[in-house]
């Protein structure tokens, strides 16, 4: 098992500074490589305290591979419905050169109804647009010379520079939550995925989905899991809830809220029960998160058990990408955090999982 870090910025305009709040994530980022942290990876998001200070991943990931030497560097995910293919090959062809070839790149469908709209895209061609995306994407990172006549985007013997150093592309992830279709498919592309957790048996149905498709089209091996967690590591369990509880459900209300169109009448084919699904998210706090094993939060002690438990539940994954200092949590917590589950969990998992 691999740990990473996640900067999943839910932040209001009023809160903290986009300057000190990245600041803070770069500072963060340099000391991923010292402490064993594997990957640094953001999201992209738009026009909300939910994710909206991080409009382009790949920006932020080339100020963190000046911050860096080893830790891979991932996109959680770009947003193919609201960008051009010829754009974002270029863009991550760069970012792989960058950074000496430690580029990973997840893809995602996008799922706040307030973005599409500003967009002017329609949800209901929300997957259309991603696996015509995701096709041309491939393409553009791979061959030179590429003619594409699509749906949602045409163009002729085009080569886009810089090409990507890492052959025959950078690691390709494609980000799911709930939707079975969505797993088999990135199995059966042999894609890694990118997922929340979830329990109840619903994560093992879906990784087991995924799983098969990945087998099934000839593809070695399982594939590769990448699953989020929020966490905090403190000496004592006080502390842990003292420091988190108010920033974890800050964030959790904040999800509720951007995604609030779902429950609100919005309703697509393209995205089946997601009313239902925000529905049950509203009810999810820093109480219920803790109890279930999907925001790590505790001492080290409990942290391992943490883990071992929801491993043992699903089956395991390949990486844990970890939010580290959600909220408005101050930089000097996060820091501690992050080199106690360094030093006491950690060990407890590198190479075993």
């Amino acid at each position: 098992m691999e740990f990473g870090v996640q900067f999943f910025p839910v932040v209001a305009l009023h809160e903290k500074p986009a300057a000190q709040y990245w600041g803070e994530c770069l500072d963060l980022a340099g000391i991923c490589d010292e402490l064993g942290y594997t990957s640094v990876r953001t999201v992209e998001h738009y026009f909300h305290r939910y994710g909206g200070l991080s409009p382009s991943p790949l920006t932020f990931l080339a100020a963190a591979a000046m911050r860096t030497k080893k830790a891979r560097l991932i996109t959680g995910a770009c947003l193919p419905a609201f960008n051009h293919p010829l754009q974002l090959a270029s863009e991550i062809g760069l970012v792989d050169a960058i950074s000496g070839g430690r580029l990973e790149v997840g893809l995602a469908r996008a799922f706040l109804p307030l973005e599409f709209v500003r967009f002017g895209v329609s949800l209901d061609q929300s997957r259309a647009r991603f696996e015509e995306g995701l096709a041309v994407l491939t393409r553009l990172l791979t061959e030179e010379n590429v003619s594409h006549e699509g749906r949602f985007h045409t163009f002729k013997d085009t080569t886009t520079y810089p090409r990507p150093t890492q052959l025959p592309h950078p690691p390709l992830w494609v980000a799911a939550i709930a939707t079975p279709e969505s797993f088999v498919n990135a199995g059966r592309l042999g894609h890694g995925v990118m997922a929340i957790p979830m329990t109840g048996g619903k994560m093992q149905e879906l990784l087991g989905l995924y799983r098969d498709a990945w087998r099934s089209a000839g593809h070695p091996g399982n594939g590769r899991v990448m699953l989020a967690f929020h966490m905090y590591c403190t000496p004592t369990e006080a502390q842990a809830r003292a420091d988190s509880e108010a920033d974890l459900n800050y964030y959790l209300s904040s999800v509720v809220e951007a995604a609030g169109d779902w429950t609100g009448g919005a309703s697509t084919k393209d995205y089946p029960g997601y009313d239902k699904m925000i529905a049950e998210f509203a009810k999810e706090s820093w109480q219920t998160q803790v109890d279930k094993g999907v925001a790590w939060i505790g001492t080290p002690k409990r942290l391992v058990e943490m883990i071992r438990g929801y491993a043992a539940e699903i089956g395991g994954w390949d990486i844990a990408s970890m939010q580290v200092n959600f909220g408005v949590m101050p930089k000097d917590k996060a820091e501690a955090s992050m080199r106690l589950f360094a030093k006491e969990v950690m060990p407890e998992f590198v190479g075993r999982c």
